[in-house]
């Protein structure tokens, strides 16, 4: 009898498992799911430009603009001197926990006058200090920065490096001691292929993606009490960054973005 009624318990913990599981399995899915497009592939609608040495706002040179579904960041009206015009565009809602996912690609030939650094380079920009209180001369917000590299058809230059202006993060428990930390897994993509990138920010842990795949994680980012603009950003002694704002830099290099979502946790 008692090996009866012990079975019979196992059994019991065993459905209520499963169960379990498969619940979590079921929100887990419903969750990833309730993607919403925060472009919309016609206009610049819920975003804003900010480009260095120019006001809030103002789309200088047609930097951003949007044409057959595609958000396009050129630099034909820059002339022949990019002249460290460095900027980004604005999504307009302050963010927490949430995931982003952004298709992009590369095309064409750097500007002229970039940085040497600017051949295929760019970024998505989160956790970033509002737009509006950028300095007029600052080229780049306080912020985390997913890095975009696109390959030169012979060299490896991986996608999904963490770069931390003003701000420090953990990775393996320890403190980053360079500007940008290298993905774990490496993966270069050569010519102007669309790439799937994903941010997931939730409870100060933050993963990379690309094309569906992690390739790095970190956690606990705050405030560098050291950086002019940073420590401004700390407030009561609390040097966590908890939230932020999103952006696409321009950063001198053609690039274009499509299908950018966003899944709120």
């Amino acid at each position: 009898m008692k090996n009866i009624i012990c079975l019979l318990i196992i059994g019991l913990l065993f459905v209520t498992s499963c169960k379990e599981k498969k619940a979590e399995t079921v929100a887990q899915k419903t969750e990833l799911n309730n993607w919403q497009p925060i472009f919309n592939g016609t206009n610049l609608d819920g975003w804003t430009p900010r480009i260095t040495g120019h006001p809030l706002g103002e789309n200088f040179g047609d930097t951003f603009r949007v044409s057959g579904g595609i958000l396009s960041i050129r630099y034909d009206a820059y002339g022949d001197d990019f002249d460290n015009r460095f900027g980004a565009i604005y999504f307009n809602e302050k963010l927490a926990d949430y995931r982003i996912k952004v298709e992009y690609r590369f095309v064409g030939e750097t500007a002229p006058g970039a940085p040497e650094w600017g051949f295929r380079d760019s970024g998505i920009q989160f956790h970033s200090q509002s737009p509006a209180s950028l300095k007029p001369d600052q080229p780049f917000p306080v912020s985390l920065e997913y890095n975009l590299h696109g390959g030169n058809g012979t060299d490896e230059r991986p996608v999904g490096a963490i770069c931390a202006n003003g701000m420090f993060v953990e990775l393996n428990g320890q403190k980053n001691t360079s500007y940008c930390t290298p993905p774990v897994i490496k993966r270069t993509f050569h010519g102007d292929q669309w790439v799937t990138l994903e941010i997931d920010v939730k409870d100060s842990l933050i993963r990379h993606y690309v094309n569906g795949e992690e390739i790095l994680s970190y956690a606990n980012p705050t405030y560098n009490p050291e950086h002019e603009i940073a420590k401004t950003l700390i407030f009561n002694g609390d040097a966590r960054v908890k939230d932020g704002y999103i952006s696409l830099q321009s950063n001198s290099h053609p690039i274009d973005f499509r299908k950018i979502e966003l899944l709120k946790y």
